[in-house]
C-alpha cells in the first residue's frame, strides 16, 4: 500500500501501513478506555479464577467488578512475598497465577535493599512486545528519516540466577534481550541498532560496552541517535570513551580487535565488522584528545537528531550534563514501565523533560490509583476517573498474578489523550531521610540539590551526581550528609569552601517546614553537610553495586545509602566538606 494512501491518524500521518496499524490500535485503546479495562479484569479473574489466592477471597471467573473490589484488598510486596516464596521453592500448584510461572523478574529490591522477586508468565512476553512496536510509529511521526540510519543504543544484559525450584531470575530487560522477541525481530529499516546482538549478549560487561562503542564508532555518520535504558547509563558510555579512546582508535586504525575481548561469539561476530579505517582514526582521536569534551556526542556522531534515555524522576539531575555532552539534543523518554508490568507510552516524544507525560495503555493490565492524600480508609479509583492535576499511587492487577498490587509510583494526572489519561512521573513512595520528626522524599532532596547547585554557575561547575545519608551515629544531634561529585570546565580551582557553604544553607531553606523546625527551633537536627568526592567516585559506586549482583540496564544511584561498605567508600573519597553556617528560615506560622 502507498504511504500517501494511508488514512491519517489524530496522532498524525503515519509513514508507512504498519505504523497506521500500530496508531489505529492506541486510538483505539484509548478512545474506549474503561470498556477495555473492564475487559482486561474479566479476562484476568476468569483466567486465574482457580488459583488459591482468588479462592481464598471466594472470588470465581463470574466475579465483577465491584465483587473483585469489594474482596480483594491492596497488597504490598511484603504481602506476597511468603505466596512468592512458595513458589520459588517449588510449589507448582496455581498460587496466584493458573498460567505457569516462566521464570521471576527481579525489581530494584524492598526499602531494606533485598530483591523482589515478581513471577511474570509466557505470555507476558507478547504484551510487553506489543508495547515495544508501538514506540517507533509514534517517534517517526516527530523525526523523519529515521529508515536511513542506525541507532546507538548501549544495552546490557546481566547473568541469571535461578531459585531453588530452578525458575529464572533476572531483570526485566535482561529477559526481553535473551527472548526470540528480541534476537529474532524483525528487520525494521526504521529500527536497525549499531549494537550487533552479540554485543548487547555478552555477559562480561567490559566486552560488551567495547565493542558496542565501537561499533557506533565504525558508524558515525549513519547513527542518528544514541541512547540507552537510563541517562545514568549513556553518562556512563561517555565516561568510558573518555577511558578508552585510545585502544578504539588503534583498533580502528589496525582493523584488529582489543585482545581483551575473548567472548567467542562476539569475536566470531566482531570479525565482520573490523576493518582498517585510519582516516576514521584521524577523527576520533582529533576530537578526543581534546581537554573539553562538550558537544562530544555531536562531534563524535554528527547526525544525531535525539538522545534517547530517561530523564524523568530522579534521572533528571542528569539532565545538565547531557546538554552539556550533546549541545542540548532533545531527550526523549519513550516508555513507562516496570518489572512489575509495563504501563505506557509518550505519546509526544520531543516534549521538554519536565513536561514529560506517559499514557497509560489500558490493554496492558487492570489499573486502580490512590489518592495521595493520605486519607484513611483508602479509597481506589479507576483508570477512567482519575482527575486532572491529582496526584496518585498506581495500583495494579496483572495477568501474571499480581492483584492490586502497590507499585509504589506516585504520578500526577496531567491530562488526557481521548479517554485515557496521562500521568507524569512524580517519585517513589519512599521516603529517603529522616534524623527526628522531619520526612525528607527523593523528590523534595532533589529540587534541594538542583536549587542549590545553581549557586556553582559562578565557579563553572555543575553537580554531575549525588547520594546522601543520615548521620545519626557521628553527630549528636544527627544531620544530613550529602556526597556531591563535580564537574567544571575549570576544575583544577574548585569552589570555595564560603561558596559550598552557601549551597549547604541553600540546600536546608529548600527542606520542608518540619525539618527548618526540628533545626532552628527543636535543636534536633544538626547543620546539613556537604561532602564532595572526587571524580569517578560514583562510577566505582556502580561497578561496586554491579560486583554484588546489580543489572547494569536497570541500576540506579541511590540517593540514600547506609551500607557500611558505601559509606566507607564514599568517605574514603572526600576530598572536602562543609557545612551550613547560618539557620535556614522558618517561623511557625503556616503558609497556605
Amino acid at each position: 500500500m502507498a504511504v500517501d494512501s494511508i488514512v491519517s491518524s489524530p496522532l498524525g500521518p503515519p509513514t508507512s501501513e504498519n505504523d497506521a496499524k500500530a496508531l489505529q490500535f492506541i486510538e483505539e485503546m484509548t478512545r474506549n478506555t474503561d470498556a477495555v479495562q473492564q475487559q482486561v479484569l474479566s479476562t484476568i479473574l476468569s483466567q486465574n479464577a482457580a488459583t488459591e489466592y482468588l479462592q481464598s477471597f471466594n472470588l470465581d471467573a463470574t466475579s465483577d467488578r465491584q465483587t473483585f473490589k469489594s474482596k480483594i484488598p491492596i497488597v504490598t510486596y511484603e504481602d506476597l512475598q511468603p505466596l512468592i516464596e512458595r513458589i520459588a521453592n517449588g510449589d507448582r500448584t496455581p498460587i496466584l497465577s493458573s498460567h505457569p510461572v516462566s521464570e521471576f523478574l527481579t525489581s530494584s529490591g524492598t526499602s531494606a535493599g533485598e530483591r523482589k522477586l515478581m513471577p511474570t508468565i509466557k505470555e507476558e512476553l507478547d504484551r510487553r512486545q506489543l508495547l515495544y512496536n508501538l514506540l517507533q510509529p509514534i517517534m517517526n511521526l516527530y523525526v523523519k528519516g529515521l529508515d536511513k540510519g542506525k541507532g546507538l543504543y548501549f544495552l546490557f544484559i546481566k547473568s541469571e540466577t535461578t531459585t531453588p525450584s530452578g525458575l529464572l531470575a533476572r531483570p526485566v530487560l535482561t529477559s526481553y534481550y535473551k527472548s526470540d522477541h528480541f534476537k529474532s525481530r524483525p528487520i525494521d529499516p526504521y529500527n536497525i541498532y549499531a549494537s550487533p546482538t552479540e554485543a548487547i549478549l555478552c555477559p562480561d560487561s567490559f566486552q560488551s560496552m567495547y565493542t558496542q562503542m565501537l561499533c557506533g564508532l565504525y558508524d558515525r555518520v549513519q547513527v542518528l541517535r544514541v541512547g540507552a535504558v537510563f541517562a545514568s547509563g549513556l553518562l556512563r558510555a561517555i565516561r568510558f570513551l573518555q577511558l578508552n579512546w585510545k585502544q578504539l582508535t588503534h583498533d580502528i586504525r589496525t582493523g584488529t580487535l582489543n585482545p581483551q575481548i575473548i567472548d567467542a561469539s562476539l569475536c566470531e561476530c566482531m570479525t565482520r565488522i573490523m576493518r582498517p579505517d585510519p582516516e576514521l582514526a584521524d577523527i576520533i582521536v582529533r576530537e578526543c584528545r581534546k581537554d573539553n569534551w562538550e558537544k562530544i556526542i555531536t562531534r563524535i556522531w554528527p547526525n544525531t537528531k535525539y538522545l534517547d534515555v530517561i530523564v524523568t524522576g530522579t534521572m533528571a539531575q542528569y539532565i545538565p550534563t547531557l546538554d552539556y555532552y550533546s549541545g542540548g539534543l532533545p531527550k526523549v523518554c519513550t516508555m513507562y514501565a516496570s518489572s512489575e508490568c509495563y504501563f505506557g507510552l509518550n505519546l509526544n516524544p520531543l516534549c521538554h523533560p519536565s513536561e514529560v507525560s506517559y499514557t497509560i495503555m489500558p490493554n496492558m493490565a487492570y489499573f486502580e490509583f490512590l489518592p495521595n492524600s493520605g486519607d484513611e480508609p483508602p479509597s481506589l479509583i479507576d483508570l477512567a476517573d482519575v482527575e486532572i492535576g491529582k496526584e496518585y499511587e498506581l495500583v495494579v492487577t496483572t495477568y501474571a498474578g499480581l492483584y492490586r498490587y502497590r507499585v509504589g509510583d506516585i504520578l500526577r494526572v496531567t491530562g488526557f489523550h481521548n479517554s485515557a489519561p496521562q500521568f507524569q512521573f512524580v517519585r517513589r513512595k519512599n521516603v529517603l531521610l529522616s534524623i527526628d520528626s522531619d520526612k525528607t522524599d527523593e523528590s523534595e532532596l532533589q529540587a534541594a540539590v538542583e536549587k542549590a547547585s545553581l549557586l556553582l554557575n559562578e565557579s563553572n561547575t555543575s553537580v554531575v551526581e549525588y547520594t546522601s545519608y543520615a548521620d545519626t551515629a557521628k553527630s549528636i544531634p544527627g544531620h544530613y550528609v550529602i556526597y556531591w561529585e563535580l564537574m567544571g570546565k575549570e576544575m583544577e580551582k574548585e569552589p570555595s569552601g564560603e561558596l559550598m557553604e552557601k549551597c549547604c544553607l541553600e540546600m536546608e531553606e529548600c527542606l520542608n517546614s518540619v525539618y527548618r523546625q526540628c533545626r532552628v527551633s527543636d535543636g534536633s537536627i544538626g547543620a546539613l553537610e556537604i561532602r564532595v568526592v572526587r571524580r569517578g567516585t560514583f562510577e566505582e559506586l556502580m561497578d561496586y553495586a554491579i560486583s554484588r549482583g546489580a543489572s547494569i540496564n536497570q541500576y540506579k544511584v541511590p540517593r540514600c545509602v547506609s551500607f557500611t561498605p558505601i559509606l566507607e567508600l564514599l568517605d574514603s573519597r572526600v576530598v572536602s566538606s562543609h557545612f551550613s553556617q547560618s539557620l535556614p528560615k522558618w517561623t511557625p506560622e503556616r503558609c497556605v
